[in-house]
């Protein structure tokens, strides 16, 4: 007991020497300003991945770039862009996270020889140099462009900005002039909007892919053609051909816009080369068949079947879309996969640059004889709507590449090493689907991309959880379950809201080092740790006043709201759902006292989380009720989730 005391009086010590300094993080008047560090050294806002990686072959494309030393963020933040920059600087929550600008330059174009490439991208014979924000000249309206629209060139001499507008347009206007104006930057908002939109179009995807339904019979196999393949060939577009009930031992290639449609138990058994059916036609039906006998080559292909299409180049799609399958779809638009299962050796479904592809009611799983299946569904440059299907089994169950806008729904993925990998893909919908025994992650949003929207999905028995990168993604309305990690949390400028992790091992790991996400609404439940931070600021868990549900932050004693904050990654807090008598050393007046001083300074707590709105009561009962851990979220009034 007396060295508790001991202990918690040095840890007032400690509080009455912070509040006595009161000039924690702030700049003396007067003080010189830091120098320029190397743009490539900063932590960078404004281009995605992709399109930094499309400059890296324009070595004389030199964008406008801002960087500023802020004074409750240790790392240099470096921004595409100055409309992205003053954009920034007006979110909400924004000097809460970074504190002020210490210092800000944008780099000079004067004395660069400055063109406009064709696309409007500035060409310099030299780097610019960095001069201060506040003493430059600024050309805006012009024809200049970047990767991502209308951009602001900058110039230390007036002279210098009006000889530029000669050539390429536009007004002169000073750093005041410039900061009156209204610059708007993408948020996870337009993600969360364009859900439901996204869905009502993939719908009417589905609805003209039953178009291929309605075609009239021109051949019977058997009767008309003694093979599918020779039926194939009969046949006229837009017309179908019916598979009488058996065993077809054929490989296929459908070369025609018409329908494949099985009439009873067909299956299609290939000879163990290759892919079974492959389509190389635009409006293609495959219908109500069983397909087995693929070859073994479930990656590696040095070439693609048919057109090469606008992409030869690309290695990935080469190695991936060149394998074997069940059904291969190549340069094919609006290729539609009804009713059909695929039993394979390598992978099920490919689409290659196939888009407004319908993948319905498909069911993948291993063959038994099948040594390294890859994936039941490989995606290249193909946004398609794949719905109410299964995928069993593989490294990558799912693996999309390069196609945008793609959406995943009401599916069932389980038992592999990766459940739904997606690589370079921008505003995919992965909505209410079912992830089972994942051993690494059951989905993982890779490279870079922006919009991703990750909704309703239902995680169980995975290495992770959801991890996901990239910028704007909107993550909401998901259970994660019985997890090593429940969320990865790579993305920036992204919003977690409403989903529930229960019963992981960790519930959320921040791991993003710029602290620009909003985390709000979230249920923590039964978590050995509710939430871990890597390396960086200290993360603010809240968005407008509203904070998430940790199981044992809250009780009776910290009111209705809740004025206390909670931080997962405080030694003491982490343990108030764990540990008998945590939460009176946690409200220990002096201990409380320093906690919230240094929750309330955004730099104060490197690799920290502070939620200073936490919820009395689940935020998602409805979801928390479907788990197996609702008992354990006891409110502040010491109710539990009722049953559904």
């Amino acid at each position: 007991m007396n060295e508790r005391v001991g202990v918690v009086a040095l840890v007032a010590v400690v509080v009455l020497a912070a509040v006595g300094i009161g000039v924690l993080f702030s700049v003396e008047t007067g003080a010189e300003s830091p120098e320029p560090a190397a743009f490539d050294d900063t932590v960078t806002v404004g281009l995605t991945l992709e399109e930094q990686y499309e400059l890296l072959d324009r070595p004389n494309v030199s964008l406008p770039r801002v960087q500023t030393f802020y004074s409750q963020y240790e790392y240099v933040v470096g921004y595409w862009g100055v409309d992205t920059y003053l954009a920034t600087q007006r979110q909400a929550g924004h000097q809460a996270r970074f504190g002020y600008p210490l210092a800000t330059y944008v780099t000079d174009y004067g004395g660069t020889g400055v063109e406009l490439s064709e696309e409007g991208y500035p060409v310099v014979e030299r780097d610019p140099a960095w001069i201060p924000a506040d003493a430059a000249w600024y050309v805006v309206d012009s024809e200049a462009r970047t990767p991502g629209g209308e951009t602001i060139l900058s110039f230390d001499d007036r002279a210098d900005a009006e000889r530029f507008t000669d050539s390429a347009g536009g007004t002169v206007e000073s750093w005041a002039q410039l900061t009156d104006r209204q610059f708007e930057r993408g948020d996870a908002d337009a993600a969360r909007e364009r859900v439901s939109r996204q869905a009502a179009a993939a719908n009417e995807t589905v609805a003209d892919a039953a178009a291929h339904d309605d075609r009239p019979v021109s051949v019977v196999v058997g009767e008309d053609a003694a093979t599918i393949q020779s039926a194939i060939e009969q046949a006229p577009p837009n017309t179908t051909v019916r598979i009488p009930a058996g065993t077809y031992d054929e490989t296929l290639t459908i070369d025609r816009p018409i329908t494949l449609a099985g009439d009873g138990a067909v299956t299609i058994r290939g000879d163990g080369n290759g892919s079974v059916v492959t389509i190389t036609a635009p409006e293609v039906g495959v219908r109500n068949v069983h397909v087995t006998g693929t070859g073994t080559r479930a990656h590696g292909a040095e070439s693609v079947p048919g057109d090469e299409g606008d992409h030869p180049d690309d290695r990935s799609l080469t190695y991936y879309g060149g394998a074997d399958a069940g059904i291969s779809a190549h340069v094919a638009d609006g290729t539609s996969i009804v009713n059909v299962s695929i039993e394979t050796r390598a992978n099920g479904v490919i689409l290659r640059e196939s888009p407004d592809a319908v993948v319905k009611n498909v069911t993948v799983t291993e063959a038994p004889d099948a040594e390294d299946p890859y994936a039941g569904l490989l995606a290249f440059y193909s946004p398609a709507v794949v719905e109410h299907s299964t995928f069993v089994g593989g490294r990558d169950t799912i693996y999309l590449d390069e196609s945008d806008g793609l959406v995943l729904r009401d599916s069932e993925i389980r038992d592999s090493v990766l459940g739904l990998h997606l690589m370079h893909t921008n505003d995919a919908l992965l909505a209410d689907n079912q992830v089972r025994n994942v051993t690494e992650a059951a989905i993982y949003v890779m490279t870079g991309p922006t919009g991703t929207a990750v909704v309703g999905n239902d995680v169980t028995d995975a290495g992770v959880g959801i991890s996901v990168g990239g910028t704007q993604s909107y993550v909401a309305r998901n259970t994660v379950t019985d997890s090593d990690l429940g969320l990865r949390i790579l993305a920036e400028g992204s919003l977690y809201e409403r989903n529930v992790l229960a019963g992981n091992e960790v519930g959320a790991h921040a791991g993003a080092v710029l602290p620009t996400n909003r985390v709000t609404a979230n249920d923590f439940v039964a978590n050995d740790r509710h939430a871990t931070a890597g390396h960086g600021p200290l993360r603010v868990w809240a968005d407008d006043g509203d904070g998430n549900f940790w199981q044992g932050a809250t009780s009776p004693a910290d009111g209705t709201p809740p004025g206390r904050a909670y931080s997962p990654t405080d030694p003491v807090d982490r343990r108030l759902h764990t540990t008998p008598g945590a939460a009176t050393l946690a409200r220990a007046p002096a201990l409380d006292a320093l906690a919230g001083l240094e929750r309330s300074v955004s730099g104060m707590r490197s690799g920290s989380i502070t939620d200073p709105a936490p919820s009395c009561t689940p935020n998602n009962p409805d979801l928390l009720a479907r788990t197996a851990w609702a008992d354990e979220a006891v409110a502040c009034d010491g109710a539990t989730v009722p049953e559904p």
